[in-house]
């Protein structure tokens, strides 16, 4: 090959060099282009060589000359005609011709593995059949000097080869020139001007541009830098930052949208399928299996009257003046004391007015049996147990909730549920609680989220009609329907109803006044939530039956003033008096430079918390202060209950049959495993407990396993505390498939027998029976599950 040829094709790849560098622009890498190709296309047209040395070596007026001419030049969609000649396609034809005779040696080293098509593959278009579809393809800032304009049949080809080779090494392009055919027979005529274009040809689709280690087709190794992709021929760089982003686009699209389905599973369905090896060293229970422990029976013979409500009846007009309930306010004074005659009028004329002043469509608003919603603050207990006793007179089931706060609060919409559930159209409240619940525009009440729509009645003394002498109530009657419906939030926040018969309320109230010995005319100081739960059966229910004054604590005092329950039983020498742990703790908190106060009157102190583990500590605490100031080691009695069986287990006094308490140091480890493991106190890995008492009267108590069949659990196996009573829970209202599943329990031996003629109710609390040695047969201790 002519030295002239083999230095400009080198200076032809430093030009590309340098244009992928960067340091030329598109119009000077142009003008340079021309001057390198212009000494040998004119050959190929047959051009005066002289020409070449013009061309070769323009001066400068000739430069300044030219710069007009190529703003004028021809737009790139059409062809010049003066090219289109069969000398030039023979020319062609004859070059490729000669390429296949001598070939020209590969390159050796460095040649990119990307690149498998050759010039072989291409052969140039016939001019005599372009069309101006080809020449569109072109990007215009194709160069527009005169002697590319006479290549510019040729330069079609040239980019196909040399496209057809970058989109193996470059993403940017996507497909090859549409252009292309087979290659066809080549002419016997060939010219020295189509060998050097042919030879050209060869050299651009030997040269890899934008491939970093590639080789050029003459021989000449080229070493290129990691730079940006570039349309070889036409000399037009592609940016950087587009490359980058068409690569990223081409790679996205190159994936899977998602995986095969099974590769979703493939993981988490051997995690599943591995099963959990029991440990061979966890204890296991060892004991016999236990029996149904049966609670002494209710006292026979007494005479008792037949139905709450005759209770209350007999007080409210035989002792009216007897006080029945004392208010008081955030302070500590009393606020006001209802005496039972009091009770008895005014939940007369409650029951009067529902039944009989209220009307919707000239009808009656409600009919025996209808639910009503009860909203009243802790503060007010006065109006709650008039509004309560009010409805059970007219037959209707009250169903207490807690004052809803915002009208989108998150507890109160579950309550909500249930009022709708329970078919609730009516509310009943004070004035005072209605003057600070949420109003609508109108002025009214507003609609709660997830409420249903309700009517609200103020019960104060004004709102009410006085009911005719000869109108009385059914209250001797013994019900058989249901008496009101307690709401509980269980674990995941859902809030449901239990209902609670006439039947039921009537014998929770004789087994808690046998349990507790409750006496007429006694004093009872309630820290707790008179709404629901032990505040409701000993402050509301169990002491109207036994004529018994109940002080009520609200909420509000006990934060100001964590000492006022203890202030109160000294100030009233009350017998009993029921909190919650909490309250114990908080007193050892303020009894500080309180020396005045005394708990000798005391004969009773319900922990109604007694079966959260926690409450031993607060109990213990307790009595260590305050046994120098009157308080008995025997007073203090833990209960064990649940919203489904009401009271289950309570500790007795020794003056009624009570055995001393106990205490339990179990194994954390075996608790663990549901398995009970005395252990000692030196140790950091035990959980003290103690004794909730003995099975309540009339009762009948089991503890079953957990999961599964509700078989008995052995002697040192913790389980499930079931009971089977008269003074239980009766359903979960208006939800029939886990009403059977917690209210009709059957629980069976091992073999399978079924271990009472009655169904049992869950209680939902975990215990076991404690030992022989330990306490009496009848003991049971429990926690919350």
């Amino acid at each position: 090959m002519p030295n002239s040829l083999r230095q400009t094709l080198q200076e032809n790849v430093i030009l590309f060099s340098i244009v992928v560098l960067g340091d030329i622009t598109q119009k000077g890498y142009e003008k340079k282009r021309a001057k390198l190709l212009a000494r040998y296309i004119p050959l190929i047209q047959g051009i005066d060589p002289s020409l070449q040395a013009e061309n070769r070596i323009p001066g400068p007026s000739q430069t300044t000359a030219a710069a007009p001419k190529q703003q004028k030049s021809r737009p790139t969609t059409s062809r010049d005609e003066r090219f289109r000649s069969d000398v030039h396609t023979e020319a062609v034809q004859a070059a490729l011709a000669k390429y296949k005779e001598r070939k020209m040696p590969m390159p050796s080293k460095r040649r990119s593995v990307l690149v498998h098509s050759s010039v072989e593959t291409y052969t140039p278009p016939d001019t005599s059949s372009a069309s101006e579809d080809e020449g569109s393809l072109r990007r215009p800032g194709r160069l527009t000097s005169t002697p590319l304009q006479s290549h510019s049949s040729v330069e079609p080809w040239l980019d196909r080869v040399i496209q057809g080779s970058s989109t193996s090494s470059s993403a940017s392009s996507t497909s090859s020139h549409p252009g292309g055919r087979p290659t066809a027979a080549p002419s016997a005529a060939a010219t020295p001007g189509a060998a050097a274009a042919t030879a050209l040809a060869g050299l651009e689709a030997h040269t890899h541009i934008g491939h970093p280690d590639a080789s050029c087709g003459l021989g000449c190794d080229v070493t290129w830098p990691q730079c940006s992709s570039v349309l070889p021929v036409t000399g037009v760089p592609v940016n950087s930052r587009v490359s980058s982003k068409i690569q990223q686009l081409l790679n996205t699209l190159k994936r899977p949208k998602r995986p095969p389905l099974k590769e979703f599973f493939v993981d988490d369905f051997e995690e599943l399928l591995e099963v959990q090896q029991p440990d061979p060293n966890q204890p296991k229970p060892e004991g016999s299996e236990t029996s149904v422990l049966r609670g002494e029976p209710l006292t026979a013979g007494v005479p008792r009257p037949p139905s709450l409500l005759a209770t209350l009846q007999r007080w409210g007009t035989a002792q009216p003046k007897s006080p029945c309930l004392t208010a008081l306010d955030t302070t500590g004074k009393a606020t006001y004391t209802l005496t039972y005659g009091k009770l008895w009028s005014r939940s007369l004329k409650l029951a009067y007015t529902l039944l009989n002043k209220l009307t919707s469509k000239n009808e009656p608003l409600l009919k025996p049996g209808d639910r009503v919603a009860l909203v009243f603050p802790n503060s007010d207990p006065v109006m709650f147990m008039v509004a309560f006793y009010g409805c059970l007179l007219a037959e209707l089931v009250p169903v207490p909730i807690e004052v809803p706060l915002t009208r989108k609060d998150a507890g109160s919409q579950q309550v909500g549920f249930l009022l709708g559930s329970c078919g609730v159209s009516l509310a009943l409240t004070t004035d005072a609680c209605q003057k600070g619940l949420p109003k609508a525009q109108t002025g009214e009440v507003a609609t709660f989220k997830g409420w249903p729509p309700l009517s609200w009645l103020v019960i104060d003394g004004k709102h009410l009609a006085r009911p005719p002498k000869d109108w009385h109530p059914l209250a001797q009657d013994t019900r058989t329907g249901t008496a009101y419906i307690e709401y509980k939030t269980s674990k995941e926040g859902s809030t449901v109803g239990v209902t609670v018969s006439h039947a039921s309320l009537l014998a929770q109230c004789r087994a808690l006044t046998q349990a507790c010995g409750y006496s007429e005319a006694e004093t009872l100081t309630n820290v707790l939530d008179f709404k629901r739960d032990a505040g409701l059966w000993h402050g509301v229910l169990t002491s109207v039956m036994n004529r018994m004054h109940v002080v009520s604590i609200p909420y509000a005092l006990m934060k100001a003033n964590p000492l006022s329950w203890i202030q109160k039983v000294c100030f009233y020498k009350a017998r009993a008096a029921l909190v919650k742990s909490r309250d114990m703790h908080w007193s050892l908190l303020a009894q500080r430079g309180q020396r005045d106060v005394s708990l000798s009157s005391l004969r009773m102190l319900i922990v109604a918390d007694g079966a959260n583990p926690w409450s031993i500590s607060s109990c213990d605490a307790f009595l260590n202060v305050f046994q120098s100031r009157g308080l008995r080691p025997e007073v203090i009695c833990p209960c064990a209950s649940s919203p489904e069986a009401l009271t289950v287990a309570i500790r007795r006094p020794p003056d009624l049959g009570g055995p001393p308490p106990r205490k339990a140091v179990l194994s954390m480890n075996g608790l663990s495993y549901g398995v009970i493991r005395v252990d000692t106190e030196e140790k950091l890995s035990v959980l003290t407990v103690q004794d909730v008492g003995q099975v309540m009267p009339g009762a009948n108590v089991c503890v079953v396993k957990l999961e599964g069949t509700p078989y008995l659990c052995k002697t040192d196996e913790v389980g499930e505390i079931c009971v089977n009573s008269s003074a239980t829970g009766t359903a979960y209202y208006g939800l029939l498939g886990i009403t059977k599943n917690v209210f009709e329990a059957v629980p069976v031996t091992a073999g399978g027998a079924p271990v009472f003629d009655r169904p049992f109710t869950r209680t939902g609390l975990l215990g076991f029976i404690g030992p022989v040695s330990m306490s009496s047969c009848t003991r049971t201790g429990s926690q919350r599950r």
